[in-house]
């Protein structure tokens, strides 16, 4: 697990909030320039010098690749122009603070569907034992696969909770209040029709009442009949006298039936399994949280979503919900701002050595993320968020209008298609999307506040991987960032860039084909590989990977390489990606199975098998023609050799995580 700076968490500052750049961000900014400069100068030079006019069906693939990956390298550089470093005080460090009873409230939404509920329960423990007032957070398990076993652990979770101290605690006084105002109102009935004993009672309820509410408003009522003169001949002190009477027990009787409610919303954990009828489009996870926000049954004001795996830490509410608030100074008091969520990092707690499956995300959890907030574009990924009820609402209202005047048949998925987005298969993106869309504003906060449970074997993985691509591209499809309305132009960037870089199957296989085309043809997509081609390959290589290197600064190079080796390596699932989409293929939300599927899985990977094994059988017979004495141009052979052994780095971590083992325990 990656660390989080002490100068990120650290509450020692003036104000409640800042931000600033991240270190190192100029020396980037100008090893960018020349990377971007140097790049163009090598593409000028590969389009009007160095094309193979002989052999075109494999020169022109590989230029339009390198022109691909230059373009992908600039909104690369661009995205990162402006990352950001956010501090800020916890909740109840605030100057001036917020009063507990001031607090909002909060549901927290834990999905599931068919993950165990051993695995749904912890996280459900973690979420109701963060540091908040048990009163106004509610913890809801969303069961959409509706399991007998998920129902009856969440009862019996519930129950507990129930007879926690903190929950004791609050219902003794909620139980005394309530005695109290009984006691109150069975004085009121037992009250004789004697104007000074009920004067002497009125006087003394407003003085001892409990509910203070109340008294104002009894001891308000009482000054207004005193003092205020009749207003007619009719004016009757009885009659007064007894309305007063029915007041008071009209306003204890409300107070009465609040403090039983009370009692009753202490039950906090709850659970939520919505009904699937058949024939209407149920939406998988975005259906799910819908129906959690619109059926009626949760109305916190914010909603922190969690998958099921991932246990939040204490802290979590209290690290996150002050972004939601900005102070004005004319009024001296905190304003709700236009936030519509917060995102914070991502990371697990089962990442075996050596993370096989490249599972960790310190690129994208780190400069990525940052270099979006930086921009007002950071993503919201599905969980460890808290999200605004309001910008949810409005924004789902508003798609649902949109969808309904296209077609009024979907009046009957009016809870499935609102303010998640139902419109792909990764609902988080399009989600965040939309918000940005509709002028609401996003945060990347950079804490660790949730671990959660990664997918150990290689086809949970790929299932992962290629539902985030497929969803991806949906997007790109169906809400063309470039052309939604409400998106500034670097949201548009940042969009489009991630949708960009899943097209990026083609642009490797043309690579990792090069070298292996050479080895047993001798055809070469670029006319020369002398001095010339030197003089403008390695200058433009040799920046390109310092300006990573200073993007990814602080992030372990092994993580690095291993992001890098996978960025290559599912080439054949990114293929497959956009050809299941523009194809039409019907693509279904697939849950990452949360227990391993034991294995091994070399099927799975065979189209790296095949290039890994044609690589090997290239460079070994250009070691025989060179024993032999046939080799021509050992140059060139030297330099596809060290490229297709770098393809065969590349190549290897996927090989190996299909057969990975977890070790035996002894």
């Amino acid at each position: 697990m990656t660390s989080i700076s002490i100068n990120e968490t650290s509450s020692n500052f003036a104000g409640n909030s800042r931000s600033s750049l991240k270190k190192r961000t100029l020396l980037f900014r100008y090893l960018a320039e020349i990377n971007l400069i140097f790049g163009i100068w090598y593409l000028q030079w590969r389009i009007t010098h160095s094309i193979n006019f002989d052999a075109l069906w494999i020169s022109i693939p590989l230029l339009i690749a390198e022109i691909y990956s230059y373009f992908g390298g600039v909104m690369f550089v661009i995205g990162l122009w402006r990352p950001l470093v956010r501090q800020i005080k916890s909740l109840d460090q605030m100057i001036p603070p917020i009063p507990k009873s001031d607090w909002p409230t909060v549901d927290v939404f834990v999905t599931c569907y068919n993950e165990p509920p051993e695995i749904v329960e912890e996280t459900a423990k973690a979420a109701l034992a963060m540091d908040y007032p048990p009163i106004k957070l509610r913890v809801y398990v969303l069961d959409d696969g509706n399991s007998p076993a998920m129902r009856a652990m969440t009862e019996r979770l519930c129950i507990e909770d129930l007879q926690s101290p903190q929950l004791q605690l609050e219902a003794e006084r909620i139980d005394a209040e309530h005695s109290c105002l009984l006691e109150r109102l069975k004085q009121l009935e037992n009250l004789t029709p004697n104007t000074q004993a009920a004067e002497q009672w009125l006087q003394a309820s407003s003085e001892s009442v409990v509910n203070k509410s109340a008294a104002g408003f009894v001891q308000s009522l009482r000054s207004l009949i005193l003092w205020l003169p009749p207003a007619d001949q009719s004016y009757s002190p009885a009659k007064t006298l007894r309305d007063r009477l029915i007041s008071e027990r009209k306003a204890l009787e409300e107070a009465i039936r609040k403090k039983e409610l009370e009692l009753v919303e202490l039950a906090r954990f709850r659970y939520i399994a919505r009904p699937k009828p058949a024939g209407i489009p149920h939406h998988a996870k975005a259906g799910n949280l819908n129906y959690a926000i619109f059926s009626g049954e949760t109305s916190g004001q914010f909603i922190l979503t969690l998958d099921a795996d991932h246990i939040p830490k204490p802290q979590f509410i209290k690290r996150v919900l002050p972004y939601f608030y900005t102070y004005n100074l004319f009024t001296g008091k905190y304003d709700h701002n236009q936030i519509a969520f917060v995102q914070t990092r991502q990371d697990f707690y089962n990442i075996p050595p050596g993370d096989p499956f490249g599972h960790r995300a310190n690129l994208f959890y780190g400069p990525l993320q940052q270099g979006k907030d930086g921009m007002n574009a950071a993503f919201y990924t599905g969980t460890n968020a808290i999200l605004r009820r309001e910008a949810l609402i409005s924004v789902g209202l508003q798609h649902f209008a949109d969808e309904f005047a296209k077609d009024e048949k979907r009046l009957d998925e009016f809870q499935l298609i609102g303010g998640v987005s139902s419109n792909s298969i990764t609902e988080d993106m399009n989600t965040a999307m939309r918000l940005h869309g509709a002028g609401w504003k996003s945060i990347y906060h950079n804490e660790l506040l949730a671990e959660g449970l990664a997918p150990d074997d290689l086809s949970s993985t790929l299932k992962q991987r290629l539902r985030w691509a497929q969803g991806t591209i949906q997007v790109l499809l169906r809400e063309n960032p470039l052309t939604k309305s409400g998106l500034t132009f670097w949201q548009r960037l940042h969009y489009f860039k991630t949708m960009y870089s899943y097209f990026s199957g083609f642009a490797t296989l043309v690579f990792i084909s090069c070298p292996i085309i050479y080895f047993f043809t001798d055809i070469i997509p670029v006319k020369t590989y002398g001095p010339d081609f030197a003089l403008h390959f390695f200058p433009a290589f040799i920046v390109n990977r310092l300006t990573f290197i200073a993007a990814t600064w602080g992030i372990p190079a092994r993580e690095v390489w291993r992001s890098e080796q996978y960025a290559i390596a599912l080439f054949p699932l990114m293929i497959q990606a956009v050809l299941s989409v523009f194809t039409g293929q019907k693509l279904n939300f697939q849950v990452t199975p949360k227990q391993r599927q034991s294995g091994i899985y070399l099927r799975l990977v065979w189209p790296q098998m095949v290039v890994f094994g044609l690589t090997i059988l290239g460079i070994l017979w250009s070691l025989y023609q060179l024993a032999i004495g046939h080799l021509n141009y050992p140059g060139v052979h030297l330099l596809n050799g060290a490229w297709a052994i770098y393809n065969l780095l590349l190549l290897s971590a996927i090989i190996r995580a299909s057969v990975w083992q977890p070790p035996k325990e002894v």
